[in-house]
């Protein structure tokens, strides 16, 4: 008798390898998404503490080297570092103004590295009791996250639609006109281009928006001549680090905080691939974020966690490949190679990266919602964890002063609309769906639960939306 070949294993698409040029475009397209973002950090932290330009420019190449190494450690992963899934790997805002704060009152750089390294051990350890918090993260939790992250980067987005922040001629009418101009391209490629092109979307708008700046004057190419071609960056090239106590106290407090935003954007990425992140690995993950930190004290640059707008260009183009973001990586790492690279980068006008940012962060909040549209609103207090959740999250993005008057560690909690915004829905779904309810009480069910926040509650089937 005849017998059959067996079938081989479909590959998941995250695990799929797609053809070089598609890997390049769609690589491309990430590092353009999350370049603005990358460099922003150094600049800002090198900015306030008056470091020379040459420094600066060492200290954006260091970053975008160690970047990619992050990336690519994330995405491809060696025993137990990496989530394996496609995530890119840039410098956590969180940090900044604890690194400032370090920087500026006489501790320096050496300081900084000193309790950036210590962090990276800290997320090291931590990791596994991360991965084991899995199950207080049900889609109650997960889409008010996502929500969330989408809803504090449109402000992100927002201000390289108006020209930067700082630029001289914020808010100009032609800043405007030119991210709308993107922005219509990105649109009209995904309704109307072939499968292909659609997905690259979000490239093809910003090289227009480049093509359409240059006539204009929006562009100044002025620094790629003055970049070198090769630079390298060597370990403590700012000195031998320095450990203080009070730094690598407040960098402790930022390691805390970042991965919870790292653990909310890995739910994220898993709902939008279909490999949702599992304990181990979640705490996979966090152990590379850790790694990468500590590379990032070693080779001059700062702490590392998964970015968030690179969330919002999977959902969108539904390229679910994590080797398209290790490419991405590899990019990075040339960029941070090869300096006129970068400066070449570097020179996309701010409202083109806008244009394109609108749609791609919008899709995170998108997402989000879609993931509530699982949830049960009814007979429950869910309603209540999604409303002040967001509102929290949300507060600190629209009035950035509010919690000016705190101190330094609750400040680096609250100023971080994604981990305020995570830690209060984690709260209140324990609160409310978790913790025995008064006899009588709304959401009291016989055996003590209040209904609608496990994972039972969110998968039942509703028949209308409240």
């Amino acid at each position: 008798m005849a017998t059959t070949a067996p079938v081989p294993p479909v590959a998941h698409p995250v695990d799929e390898v797609p053809p070089v040029r598609q890997l390049a475009a769609f690589g491309l397209q990430h590092v353009l998404a999350m370049y603005a973002g990358a460099v922003a950090v150094p600049l800002i932290v090198g900015g306030a503490m008056k470091l020379s330009a040459a420094d600066l420019a060492y200290l954006i190449t260091a970053d975008l080297l160690v970047c990619g190494i992050a990336t690519l450690v994330q995405c491809v992963g060696f025993w137990r570092f990496g989530v394996r899934l496609p995530v890119m790997q840039g410098c956590t805002f969180a940090a900044v103004s604890p690194m400032v704060l370090i920087g500026t009152t006489g501790g320096g750089l050496p300081a900084i590295y000193g309790s950036v390294i210590v962090a990276g051990l800290a997320i090291v350890l931590l990791a596994p009791v991360f991965g084991r918090l899995l199950r207080f993260f049900p889609p109650l939790v997960t889409g008010t996250v996502i929500l969330i992250i989408g809803v504090s980067l449109l402000p992100v987005a927002g201000d390289w639609v108006a020209g930067g922040a700082g630029a001289a001629d914020f808010g100009e009418p032609g800043n405007l006109a030119l991210a709308a101009f993107v922005l219509v391209v990105v649109v009209g490629v995904q309704r109307f281009a072939p499968v292909f092109l659609s997905r690259i979307a979000v490239l093809i708008g910003i090289a227009a928006g480049l093509a359409a700046a240059v006539p204009f004057g929006f562009t100044d190419f002025g620094g790629v001549a003055d970049a070198g071609w090769v630079g390298i960056s060597t370990p403590f090239h700012f000195g031998a680090p320095v450990f203080e106590a009070s730094a690598v106290v407040s960098m402790l407090v930022v390691a805390l905080v970042s991965m919870t935003e790292t653990t909310g954007d890995f739910i994220a990425v898993g709902e939008l691939t279909g490999r949702k992140a599992e304990p181990r690995s979640l705490a996979d993950g966090l152990r590379a974020d850790g790694l990468s930190t500590v590379l990032g004290g070693v080779f001059n640059t700062f702490p590392y966690t998964a970015y968030a707008q690179n969330v919002g260009l999977v959902g969108m183009t539904r390229v679910r490949s994590r080797w398209v973001v290790a490419a991405a990586g590899g990019i990075l790492v040339l960029l941070g190679l090869l300096p006129k690279l970068g400066a070449v980068v570097a020179a996309i006008p701010a409202p083109v990266l806008g244009g394109a940012g609108l749609v791609m962060f919008g899709t995170v909040a998108a997402s989000g919602l879609r993931t509530l549209a699982r949830v049960d609103f009814r007979g429950n207090h869910n309603l209540t964890v999604v409303a002040v959740s967001v509102a929290v999250g949300v507060l600190p993005v629209g009035v950035p002063a509010v919690y000016e008057k705190f101190p330094d560690w609750f400040q680096t909690v609250m100023n971080s609309g994604i981990s305020a915004g995570c830690v209060t829905a984690i709260a209140l779904n324990l609160l409310f769906n978790h913790l025995p309810a008064r006899a009588g009480s709304a959401g009291a069910e016989p055996g003590g639960l209040t209904g609608g926040g496990d994972e039972h509650a969110v998968q039942k089937p509703r028949e209308e939306v409240v």
